[in-house]
């Protein structure tokens, strides 16, 4: 969503009943990192709640902490602007590598009894890809962290009239409290009552909606009519050669977005893989993703379908000359279709996606640097009690940097676009590393190093120099990013294979739980109570939730 493109016109008439429904909000949440608090005696409780918590919170927490406000209002402004498309970020750029998480990459993460993502690239690689990879994700935990506080600001400012720096503050000192307090813990619960708020904020805007433009049959004949059949189908006009508004084709789609950057983004995203790795056991672990993925697939229908619907609801939505651009869509819809109440409903529900977005890089952030940089680097064997003050202290220092950032997401036009971006420089590579490292042995310490370090900086090349400077001609940022998902990955693994053949790979008996066809004590862990059932089985999860969002193409491929 562009950072300062949001009508002035879409003040919201709130009242002291959507006030007093904010105010509550705010206090359950205070409330849940008081009582999460209790529960925090060690470090290990702090950054991973001491790996306790059962299948169905954490897999809430999964797909809360995605479905933050940048998603919602970028998604919404993607289907406006796109059609059904857009629903290609959801169906094949999610539940695939969310599948693949869980089935495949879960039982490597946690048999190995990692607390981090980074840290398993210190026991398959070494640490010079350790370090490497640990401060690339602080670094762009702190920017995506920013994004989604710098987005909150605009929309608040432009919906309730809050200053700016007003809502950096208030939103920052919330995540900061309730993370301080209870640590992952305190973040997961909230995440798991985010996702219920956020919902409630976003059901009633979608049916009401529909109602008002008859329907989804009157949405369809509405948009066919003005954009054309392939408005409403997710394939139509992806033909190579072909132009269209998403610039991109059936390839980039599938390879850029379904492999590269999906895989790259849910498999290897610190933010995301933290929520598994606090689970109570393996088997739990292993659902997390799985469980998650069911929620996910459905998502478009309270995120894209309120963008179609705006577009009819507001012709003038994004068309040049108007003050509405794309990213008005849900604003639009809240101002002129909800109550009060209903309406205090859903600012709190935007302002829950903020902070859910923003507490899963922060408590990301604080293990990484933590385990990762202080304790691995900087201050090693001291006393648990040190790293827990050192992980409280650096949850604080990620809020004010968080703050920082910020504002540089305000040289972007479109907020969306600069995450797709950093997704692009920082997680396909790290996903080129991690998926050779596990399946081939002979990949080595040097090979990993250098691999993600020239796949990134390979991204970063086709994007500002190929890209921004015009050297090949790309339709869009969103196709450029695709294309940069897809160079990364090349050069990293083209680079790993070629340093591998001419270094010497870690003795066989090393790679115990880290290579695919080995396995490790943690990785035999029987099921416990209950895990057995056949309905908690991994692989119906898995192949149930890849058949199901197959088959929601169906109605867009017709």
């Amino acid at each position: 969503m562009p950072a300062h493109s949001l009508a002035q016109g879409l003040r919201l008439p709130v009242n002291g009943l959507d006030y007093a429904i904010l105010a509550v909000y705010f206090a359950v949440v205070l409330g849940i990192g008081f009582a999460a608090r209790r529960s925090v005696r060690t470090s290990l409780d702090f950054f991973l709640s001491g790996r306790s918590l059962p299948a169905w919170v954490t897999g809430l927490a999964f797909v809360a902490a995605n479905l933050g406000a940048t998603e919602i209002l970028g998604m919404a402004a993607n289907g406006a602007q796109y059609g059904a498309y857009t629903v290609h970020w959801y169906w094949i750029g999610a539940i695939p590598a969310m599948v693949f998480l869980g089935l495949v990459m879960m039982p490597f993460y946690y048999g190995s009894k990692v607390r981090s993502v980074p840290e398993f690239l210190l026991h398959r690689f070494g640490p010079a890809s350790h370090l490497l990879s640990s401060v690339i994700f602080a670094v762009s935990s702190v920017l995506i962290a920013g994004v989604n506080l710098y987005a909150m600001a605009i929309v608040l400012q432009a919906l309730l009239g809050w200053p700016q720096w007003v809502a950096i503050v208030v939103a920052g000192f919330f995540v900061l409290a309730y993370i301080t307090l209870g640590g992952l813990s305190s973040a997961i619960y909230n995440e798991v009552l985010q996702f219920f708020v956020i919902l409630a904020a976003l059901i009633p805007l979608t049916v009401v909606g529909l109602k008002r433009v008859g329907g989804w049959g009157g949405l369809s004949d509405s948009l066919t009519a003005t954009h054309g059949e392939d408005f409403l189908s997710a394939w139509g006009g992806t033909g190579i050669g072909h132009a269209n508004p998403l610039g991109a084709n059936w390839l980039t789609i599938v390879l850029g977005l379904g492999f590269v950057m999906s895989f790259g983004y849910w498999t290897t995203n610190f933010a995301e893989v933290q929520r598994a790795l606090s689970a109570r056991n393996l088997s739990a672990a292993r659902r997390t993703p799985l469980i998650a993925a069911f929620p996910k697939m459905f998502i478009p229908l309270v995120v894209v379908v309120p963008g179609l619907i705006a577009t009819v609801m507001e012709p003038a939505l994004g068309k040049p000359g108007s003050s509405l651009s794309y990213n008005d869509a849900i604003p639009v819809l809240m101002r002129d279709l909800l109550p009060n109440g209903v309406l205090g409903v859903a600012v709190t529900g935007l302002l829950a996606a903020f902070m859910a977005g923003m507490a899963a890089n922060v408590s990301a952030f604080n293990t990484v640097f933590t385990n990762d940089i202080w304790a691995a680097y900087a201050k090693r064997d001291r006393e648990d009690a040190y790293y827990l003050r050192t992980g409280r202290v650096v949850t604080a220092v990620g809020v004010v940097a968080g703050m920082g950032t910020a504002f540089i997401a305000s040289s972007f036009s479109n907020i969306m676009n600069y995450l797709q971006t950093l997704f692009s420089f920082f997680n396909v590579p790290l996903f080129c590393v991690f998926i050779i490292g596990m399946f081939w042995k002979r990949a080595t310490a040097a090979a990993g190093f250098w691999g993600l370090l020239t796949g990134t900086v390979a991204a970063m090349i086709n994007y500002f120099w190929f890209y921004k400077q015009g050297v090949i001609a790309i339709p869009s940022d969103q196709g450029a990013n695709f294309v940069s998902s897809i160079v990364a990955f090349a050069v990293g693994a083209v680079v790993m294979g070629a340093v591998s053949l001419f270094t010497t790979p870690k003795p066989a008996g090393s790679l115990a739980g880290l290579v695919y066809g080995t396995v490790s004590p943690g990785m035999a862990e029987p099921p416990a109570e209950g895990d057995d059932a056949w309905y908690r089985s991994p692989a119906l999860l898995g192949w149930g939730a890849v058949i199901l969002a197959a088959a929601c193409y169906i109605p867009f491929s017709l």
